[in-house]
């Protein structure tokens, strides 16, 4: 069958394994050439998130190193906390003279962005579209604020408050609301959102105590996503896919195995 490239999702993927290698070195779970595969692994995937250029990734990515600097400087640890910021301050520099496309994707980005005003550039322009979806999101919900337009509908809803309310944009540039909690308060409401918001956001809640980095990592880089996309409604469902795996294989991890001779948990 032939693959949907999914290089949002993909990023994403990549920022994890970033930070789980990150951990297994941290925590010295591997010993000699092991050890030194996964430095390897770690050192060629932070350049390449660089090189993909992809902006979810990139963000998830610095949001995760700015977390990671700020409890170093809690727990004092200043000298891993200066190499950390050092870090994060040069990877932009280099990537911006040594990769054409983080150079291209800082200029688009920023031609973008300038161009939000004009309603027409969402026709042609990825972060203009986004925006003006949000736009259409959160005026769709101010008409159903409590119990949605109901998920099978949403698509024709979007279409005609884009008909009505913003006729210099095509048909074909319509965008459904590029962010899940307002795709969510749109689909199903307020009384909706607020479910969902509960039930995803609950496990954390119950680990809180005893939660570990790789669970805090999963959720800061979804959590992150969401604001930029409707990540567990993907016709492709590998934003599901991905979301539920990497909670669930930590959520596991915390609770007792069901079998003493289970040695091996994940963390």
């Amino acid at each position: 069958m032939p693959t949907v490239p999914d290089y949002i999702r993909f990023s994403l993927m990549v920022t994890l394994a970033v930070a789980i290698g990150v951990l297994l070195v941290v925590k010295n779970s591997f010993q000699g050439r092991h050890q030194i595969l996964v430095l390897i692994a770690v050192t060629y995937l932070i350049p390449y998130l660089y090189l993909l250029s992809v902006r979810s990734g990139l963000v998830a990515f610095n949001v995760l190193g700015i977390a990671t600097l700020l409890w170093l400087l809690f727990k004092h640890k200043y000298k891993q906390a200066l190499r950390v910021g050092a870090l994060l301050l040069a990877l932009p520099w280099l990537s911006f003279l040594c990769f054409p496309t983080f150079h291209n994707k800082y200029y688009n980005t920023k031609d973008d962005v300038s161009r939000v005003e004009k309603i027409s550039s969402a026709n042609n322009f990825s972060l203009v579209g986004r925006v003006y979806s949000y736009k259409v999101g959160l005026q769709v919900a101010q008409a159903h604020p409590f119990i949605g337009v109901g998920k099978a509908d949403i698509e024709d809803e979007v279409a005609a408050y884009y008909k009505a309310d913003f006729p210099d944009i095509k048909p074909s540039a319509y965008l459904l609301p590029h962010n899940q909690f307002i795709y969510y308060l749109v689909a199903f409401g307020g009384v909706g959102l607020l479910i969902f918001i509960v039930c995803f956001y609950y496990p954390f809640y119950w680990a809180w105590a005893r939660v570990g980095p790789l669970m805090i990592a999963q959720y800061v880089i979804i959590s992150l996503s969401f604001l930029v996309e409707y990540t567990l409604d993907q016709k492709n469902q590998v934003g599901l896919l991905f979301t539920l795996l990497f909670l669930l294989l930590p959520i596991n991890g915390l609770m007792r195995p069901t079998r003493p001779e289970v040695g091996w948990r994940p963390i």
